[in-house]
């Protein structure tokens, strides 16, 4: 007899854990699930099997695919639902459905166009039958495939925010003849600074596609139905990319609810947080469970999927210091002879790449990918592209020689064993889409940015190190990432191996001449008794290492959910709603490690709103609502290169009239006037003589105590000093302007004025910043700097490698002109009675001077470090 008769239900296992055993019987897979395997299941069936968002944080290594698949198979079972287990890319997808079938989890793959799929799969996915392995582009668009399972399993999403936003983001690339660049631009015209306008009209320079600008929300929105019917002609008039036309369907009559970025070669209309409440295929299962190597502190999680919660289940005790594999960090351009050749590093890259034989190249923007194969690679080298292996990796290790250069994808592609031993991170990963770069380069948000950026840091240098046995060398390129490295807040926030890995990388870069750096590469290679070493040594430093917060995660994670909200509301049309929410943001982003720019980001979104609604209700409070929003965006912003250009048609018709001062030079105002015990001459000149005579030498603690009073004359709301016997890693000073900036002192007043200021010298100054938010425990404002006084004429180039943008270098007769400046205009001050002026009357005696902050500030910054 050939029909098939159904077989009567097999026993239902108790839980996920108990599913394994069940399925081990028969399968190719591990003999039993691993200890930390089963505390992961268990806590999920246990406590949050019922939540609709549940995020799972299992490092490389730890048996990630077999705890999403065992919860999927689970739920299929004992609920008959319907199973999508989600991957980036059709490679891991691939994978993925191959260790299924290891492990015996029914699975169908449906990759692919949804036409070439094969109906049979497709209708055991259907009844339920099987778990479909896909990829996130059958859910995350237009025409979802995949718009009907009960439970979505989503793997790497700590990667997943460029999928999940992309339905949502219509991209005008300006490369095409026939692209509608020019005429979407001349639209958005009114929302645009004049100059911004006449910059993108110009003829391309180098610097040309370097800034990204955001239009005016205002005038986006005055502008929305012209927009629109430049959209709507460019898709009809085949001018849009293919992913631009199926975007548009989604935006279409909503443009005026995007933000719009806009550069030279391309603009990007999106919202800032995908609304995917509104998107059936995601929102409508009824769990969601989302799988991740690294899942961090700040609510990107939150941001990328558009869901105000998400439960989280941790890492599992015993795996929070432990990683998959060694890796070995190189910091070339810190070394003894390229940090002060730097034409020579290209040469030194060369020759690790074809001594390697293959290697995976990763860089964050087709710029730096094309600028590394024309200086960084032996000529004729093999270039594979990521399309290249889309499918399958052989084209590439196959080959003996050959570098896999990869843009701005930093998971997805798995190389162990002998199929690549060298790792090549070339330049900061903070340059994503428009969106992205307009948060990082313009508004200086990096802390929004920071859980993305260690991420792609973390597992772009474990593309080659996937099981404990495997090992690879990492090099690290670029001034913006080996400082980014550097940072001791930035490695606290690693894992405690990756962080013990980085540093000892770092140690054995610094003051080594590059041919050592050969020789410790050579022994690695090895990996032999040699460099066993050396592993237990890392490892040892592993264990003294535990992962830290970073600074602003717990304001950013509190403030993520209100994020979420208030984009739903402005996406539903609810610009009152929105409004509320947006003050919510703020209240959060209100804590004590505030990130200010990305505050002035939201007082931004927040006066545009008050505006919008002033002008659809004629209600003046709105209008007055929204003037302290523009107040506070003035306050949180001042140094962002992104205020500079919030001077559209559009805004300036709207902005309220602020006042003339700056707000640092009305803090040192009010202060000078508060400051009643130096109104008075015995008192004032004491303080003088001691100022100057400790400025004037040489001995640390007089010169310390200098710059204390200097700080009080500057008008510092706080001015203090630190007691070296106690804590000798304080600033020398700290200047408190309120809530406008911050200005912290290392001062080597004792230093001879030969030779170079070394690499310590410049990681001591640019962490007095970070130790005075902690010690204060409050963010620094926008704007403020790290000083370094030291009469050394000269920087070792390993040092400007290090620095960030806040540190700079100050020769002490610096110091004393201001101090000269600042003299002279308190006693002009004194003598017309400093408590009877106003502090605009005050100012103008300072600015007579030239000794006003906004004077002073330009010359203590005249001298990067980095540069």
């Amino acid at each position: 007899m050939a029909f098939k008769l159904k077989s009567a239900e097999a026993a239902m296992p108790e839980d996920p854990v108990d599913l394994y055993r069940i399925l081990a019987l028969t399968n190719r897979g591990p003999e039993f699930v691993w200890g930390h395997q089963q505390d992961v299941l268990r806590d999920w069936h246990e406590t949050k099997s019922d939540a609709s968002d549940v995020a799972i944080e299992l490092p490389t290594g730890a048996g990630k695919t077999l705890v999403g698949g065992l919860i999927s198979e689970y739920r299929r079972r004992k609920y008959g639902e319907r199973v999508a287990y989600l991957c980036p890319t059709r490679q891991l997808a691939r994978q993925t459905a191959a260790k299924f079938d290891e492990y015996g989890i029914p699975n169908v793959l449906l990759v692919n166009r949804v036409k070439t799929w094969n109906p049979a799969h497709q209708a055991q996915y259907e009844a339920g039958e099987a778990v479909a392995v896909s990829v996130y582009s059958h859910v995350f668009n237009s025409n979802p495939a995949l718009d009907n399972a009960g439970m979505l399993v989503l793997d790497d999403a700590h990667a997943a925010e460029g999928y999940v936003a992309s339905p949502w983001s219509l991209a005008i690339s300006r490369k095409s003849e026939e692209s509608a660049y020019l005429d979407v631009l001349s639209v958005l015209k009114p929302a645009l600074d004049p100059l911004v306008d006449t910059r993108l009209r110009a003829p391309k320079t180098e610097d040309s596609s370097a800034y990204v600008y955001l239009a005016s929300p205002i005038g986006v929105a005055e502008q929305s139905l012209p927009l629109e019917a430049a959209v709507a002609a460019a898709a009809h008039g085949s001018k849009l990319s293919t992913d631009a036309f199926h975007a548009w369907k989604f935006l279409q009559g909503r443009l005026d609810r995007c933000l719009v970025y806009v550069s030279y070669g391309q603009i990007l209309i999106r919202p800032l947080i995908a609304p995917t409440a509104q998107h059936e295929a995601f929102s409508s299962p009824v769990r969601r469970v989302y799988m991740s190597a690294t899942l961090g502190d700040g609510g990107e999680l939150e941001r990328a999927f558009g869901r105000r919660k998400i439960d989280r289940i941790p890492v599992p005790k015993g795996w929070e210091t432990r990683g998959t594999g060694r890796r070995f960090f190189m910091f070339p351009e810190l070394t003894d002879d390229l940090s002060t050749a730097p034409a020579r590093v290209p040469a030194f890259v060369s020759g690790v790449v074809s001594s390697a034989g293959r290697a995976v190249i990763l860089t964050p923007d087709s710029r730096t990918a094309e600028t590394f194969a024309k200086e960084c690679l032996p000529e004729t080298y093999p270039i594979v592209k990521a399309n290249d292996v889309e499918d399958d990796l052989t084209a590439f290790t196959a080959m003996d020689q050959a570098a896999l250069l990869l843009t701005n994808r930093y998971d997805g592609i798995d190389l162990p064993g002998d199929d690549c031993r060298l790792v090549v991170l070339a330049g900061l990963p903070a340059r994503g889409d428009l969106q992205e770069r307009f948060l990082h380069e313009s508004l200086g948000a990096l802390e929004v940015l920071q859980e993305r950026i260690r991420a792609r840091i973390v597992q772009g240098s474990g593309r080659a190190t996937r099981n404990n046995k495997d090992w690879a060398a990492v090099m690290v390129l670029g001034r913006s990432l080996t400082s980014y490295l550097s940072g001791p807040d930035v490695q606290g926030a690693l894992h405690p191996e990756v962080h013990a890995e980085v540093e000892f990388g770092r140690a054995n870069s610094l003051g080594t001449p590059s041919s050592e750096m050969l020789d410790n590469l050579a022994v690695f290679r090895r990996h032999d008794q040699d460099w066993a070493g050396v592993d237990t040594h890392i490892s040892s430093q592993r264990e003294q290492y535990t992962r830290t917060v970073a600074p602003s995660s717990r304001e950013l994670h509190n403030a993520a959910r209100h994020e979420v909200a208030a984009w739903e509301a402005i996406w539903n049309n609810q610009w009152g709603w929105a409004l509320t929410a947006v003050q919510r943001v703020l209240d959060q982003l209100k804590g004590e490690r505030t990130p200010q720019r990305y505050a002035a980001l939201w007082n931004y979104l927040g006066y545009s709103i008050a505006e919008r609604l002033a002008q659809q209700s004629g209600d003046s409070t709105h209008r007055a609502t929204g003037a302290r929003y523009y107040r506070e965006l003035q306050r949180k912003a001042q140094t962002s290169s992104f205020l500079a250009h919030i001077a559209s048609p559009s805004d300036r018709a709207h902005a309220p009239v602020l006042g003339d001062l700056d707000p640092v030079d009305e803090a040192a105002m009010l202060a000078v006037i508060a400051r009643t015990e130096l109104h008075r001459p015995e008192p004032f000149e004491r303080a003088l003589t001691e100022a100057r005579a400790g400025l004037a030498g040489t001995e640390y603690r007089a010169y310390e105590a200098g710059l204390v009073h200097l700080g009080t004359f500057a008008g510092a709301s706080e001015s203090y000093g630190n007691d070296d016997d106690v804590n000798p890693a304080a600033p020398d000073a700290v200047w408190i302007f309120d809530d406008a900036r911050w200005v912290t002192w290392e001062a080597k007043s004792e230093a001879t004025p030969t030779g170079e200021i070394g690499p310590d010298n410049v990681r001591q100054a640019q962490g007095h910043l970070r130790y005075t938010e902690a010690e204060r425990k409050a963010s620094a404002p926008s704007g403020s700097i790290a000083l370094l006084i030291s009469p050394k004429p000269k920087i070792m180039a390993a040092a400007r490698m290090l620095a960030g943008d806040e540190t700079y270098l100050v020769r002490p007769p610096t110091v004393l002109e201001v101090f000269d400046r600042l003299i002279r205009s308190w006693r002009t001050a004194r003598a017309r009675t400093i408590t009877v002026l106003s502090p605009a009357e005050l100012a103008d005696i300072f600015r007579a001077e030239q000794a006003l902050p906004s004077q002073w500030l330009p010359l203590l910054k005249a001298t990067p470090v980095k540069e």
